[in-house]
C-alpha cells in the first residue's frame, strides 16, 4: 500500500464555515430593539463602497437561463427548507412566504490565498467564493470561504485542512511561531498583490489583548476580511460588531479527488476525517480500536466498498461535526463532474446542509448566551434593571418562537443520502439536546415572568381591597348621617369651592397614605380576622404600620 507521500490529490476544495454572534444593535428612540437586522447596515455599507456587495441569486436572472444544477439543488430539499433558502415568488398571492430570510453578501477583491507552511513551502490556492450569510431575526452571521487547489501531495492537503481555518493561535512553539497555525497566510488580489496577511507571530499583541479585554484577538487577515464588521472586544469603532461563539477552529467541508482512493490507508482516512495533522514515519500508528470507532461513528460508506475496487464504490464520506470530508476517484464522472456529479452536490446541496446544521447550533448558542447575559445584568434592587430584564427576556422569547417556526428543521430532505448526511451532522453537533436545553431555559424564563405578573396583580388587588375596606368606614358614616349634615346649598359659589378643596385634599392624601401603607394594613386586617392572634399582638401590628422600616 502506498504511503501518504505517494498519493497526489488531483483536485482539492476546502470550504470554511465560520459562525459568529452579532452584538445587538442599539435601540432607537421610541422603537423596540430588533434582532437580526444587521444586514440593513451591510446594505448601507455596500452602497458606500464596501467590498461586501449583495449577492445575486440564481432566481434573479431570466427564467430561460435557469440551469439544471440549480434545479437539482432546489428539489433536493423539502418545501419548508426551500422557502427558507430561496423564498417564494412575489406573485404567489395571499399566504405566500415572501422573500428568503437569508441575506448574502459576497466580496470579490480576493482572488488567491497564499499559504506558507511550517516547512517553508508556499502554495497558492484559488478563491472560489467568499460569502457572508445574515439571517433575518437572528443575531448570527456565517462566513463561507471556499478555496481550490490542484495536484497537491496528500500530506500537504492534510496540513492545509489542519492549519488554515484558525481564527487566532492557541499557543506558540519554541521558535516563536504559532503552533498548529500556518507560518503565514496572505490575501492576494487579481494582480497578485498582498492586500492583507496574518500576524500569528505577534505573541505579545495577542497576550496584551487578552489581558485587556478578556477575549482573544482575531488574526489580522481575518479581521481585515470581516470589515466593516469589527470584533466586539476591541477598540475598533463600528456599529456592526461580532464575537466568537464557538471554538476558534472553523468548521470545514473538504473535497479530495485522487487517482486511486483504494491506495489510502486507514490512517490516511482517519487523519482526513478527523482533520488531524499529517503523520510522520517515526510517530506511533493509531490502534485498530480507534479506526473501528471512527468507521462506525463518522463514516458514511454507502458508496465505499474497497474490496470491489470499482469506480462505483470508490467514494467515501466522513463527518464528525467539525468537518465533513469526502474522498473519491478523480477519473470517475460520478464523483468529479462539477454539475451533475458529487462535486456539484458537495458545493451546493452538502454545503447548504452543513450551513443549516451549523446555523442551528450557533443560533441556539446565541440564545443561550443572551439569556445568561440578561440574568447576569439583573439587579433586583434596581427598578430600571428589572424593566430592562423583562424587555430583553420578552425579546428573546419572541425571537426563539420565530426561530422555531422559521428555521428549526429536524429533516431537510427525503432523499436518502442527503437525509442521512444531515442526520449525521445534527447528531455530531448535538443540536437536538441543545435545542431542548434552550427551550427549557426559555420556558423557565417565561414562567418566571408570568409568575411575577401574577404576583404584581395580586399585590394590586390587596391594595385595592385595603383602600376599599377603610373607605367603607367613611362611606357607612356618611350614609348613616345623611348627605345634608352641612347646609351649604345656599352658600356662595366661591365658598362652596373652598369647602370642596378643603375636603378633597385631606381625603386624597388619606387615600394615598392608605395605598402606601396597604401592605402593612393588609397584615393588620389579617391579624384582626385571625382568632388565634391576641388583641395586644393586633394593636402591635397596627403600630408597626406607621414605623419606618430599615432598608
Amino acid at each position: 500500500m502506498a504511503t501518504s507521500s505517494d498519493v497526489l490529490v488531483k483536485h482539492f476544495r476546502q470550504i470554511l464555515i465560520w459562525p459568529l454572534q452579532l452584538m445587538p444593535m442599539p435601540r432607537k428612540s421610541g422603537e423596540s430593539r430588533a434582532m437580526g437586522r444587521q444586514w440593513e447596515l451591510m446594505q448601507e455599507a455596500a452602497a458606500a463602497g464596501s467590498p461586501w456587495q449583495p449577492r445575486a441569486t440564481e432566481f434573479d436572472g431570466a427564467p430561460e437561463q435557469f440551469e439544471e444544477r440549480h434545479y437539482r439543488e432546489f428539489v433536493t430539499f423539502l418545501p419548508y427548507v426551500q422557502r427558507f433558502l430561496y423564498g417564494e415568488n412575489k406573485s404567489s398571492g395571499l399566504g405566500s412566504y415572501g422573500h428568503s430570510p437569508l441575506h448574502v453578501f459576497r466580496r470579490t477583491d480576493i482572488s488567491t490565498v497564499l499559504m506558507m507552511f511550517k516547512d517553508g513551502a508556499v502554495h497558492h490556492f484559488k478563491v472560489a467564493h467568499i460569502d457572508l450569510y445574515f439571517f433575518y431575526d437572528v443575531d448570527v452571521v456565517i462566513l463561507a470561504f471556499e478555496i481550490v487547489g490542484e495536484n497537491l501531495p496528500l500530506k500537504r492537503v492534510q496540513d492545509a485542512l489542519f492549519r488554515f481555518g484558525r481564527a487566532f493561535p492557541a499557543q506558540w512553539d519554541e521558535d516563536s511561531t504559532a503552533a498548529n497555525c500556518l507560518r503565514k497566510v496572505a490575501w492576494l488580489n487579481a494582480s497578485g498583490e498582498v492586500i492583507s496577511e496574518s500576524d500569528y507571530e505577534d505573541r505579545a499583541g495577542y497576550l496584551a489583548h487578552l489581558g485587556q479585554y478578556r477575549a482573544p484577538r482575531m488574526a489580522s487577515h481575518w479581521d481585515f476580511l470581516m470589515q466593516p464588521l469589527v470584533l466586539h472586544h476591541s477598540a475598533a469603532a463600528g456599529a456592526l460588531r461580532y464575537r466568537q461563539i464557538e471554538y476558534h477552529r472553523m468548521p470545514i467541508l473538504a473535497y479530495v479527488a485522487v487517482d486511486d482512493p483504494f491506495k489510502l490507508s486507514d490512517e490516511d482516512f482517519y487523519r482526513l476525517g478527523m482533520v488531524t495533522r499529517p503523520g510522520s514515519e517515526d510517530e506511533l500508528p493509531y490502534t485498530r480500536k480507534i479506526f473501528s470507532e471512527f468507521e462506525s461513528n463518522c463514516c458514511f460508506d454507502r458508496f465505499w466498498v474497497p474490496e470491489r475496487k470499482h469506480a462505483s464504490t470508490s467514494t467515501r464520506m466522513m463527518c464528525n461535526g467539525h468537518a465533513f470530508v469526502m474522498v473519491g476517484m478523480h477519473a470517475n464522472q460520478f464523483y468529479s463532474d462539477p454539475f451533475t456529479g458529487v462535486l456539484g452536490q458537495f458545493r451546493h446541496q452538502h454545503f447548504l446542509m452543513a450551513l443549516i446544521a451549523h446555523f442551528h447550533k450557533s443560533s441556539l448558542l446565541m440564545f443561550s448566551d443572551r439569556l445568561a447575559v440578561a440574568l447576569s445584568e439583573l439587579d433586583l434592587k434596581d427598578i430600571q434593571s428589572i424593566r430592562t430584564f423583562k424587555r430583553e427576556i420578552r425579546l428573546l422569547l419572541e425571537g426563539f418562537l420565530r426561530f422555531n417556526q422559521r428555521y428549526w428543521f429536524r429533516e431537510v430532505s427525503n432523499q436518502v443520502v442527503s437525509a442521512q448526511l444531515f442526520k449525521m451532522m445534527s447528531v455530531h453537533l448535538d443540536t437536538q439536546r441543545l435545542h431542548r436545553d434552550v427551550a427549557d431555559s426559555v420556558q423557565s424564563m417565561n414562567q418566571y415572568l408570568e409568575n411575577d405578573d401574577l404576583r404584581r396583580q395580586a399585590d394590586t388587588v390587596v391594595r385595592l381591597t385595603v383602600v376599599t375596606v377603610f373607605g367603607l368606614v367613611g362611606t357607612t358614616i356618611t350614609g348613616f348621617l345623611g348627605m345634608n349634615l352641612f347646609g351649604l346649598a345656599e352658600e356662595p359659589l366661591l365658598q362652596r369651592v373652598g369647602y370642596f378643596i378643603a375636603v378633597s385634599v385631606p381625603i386624597t392624601w388619606l387615600i394615598f397614605v392608605t395605598v402606601a401603607k396597604s401592605k402593612g394594613l393588609a397584615e393588620f386586617l389579617d391579624a384582626m380576622s385571625d382568632e388565634r392572634v391576641s388583641l395586644r399582638q393586633t394593636i402591635k401590628m397596627l403600630a408597626n404600620v406607621w414605623r419606618k422600616k430599615k432598608s
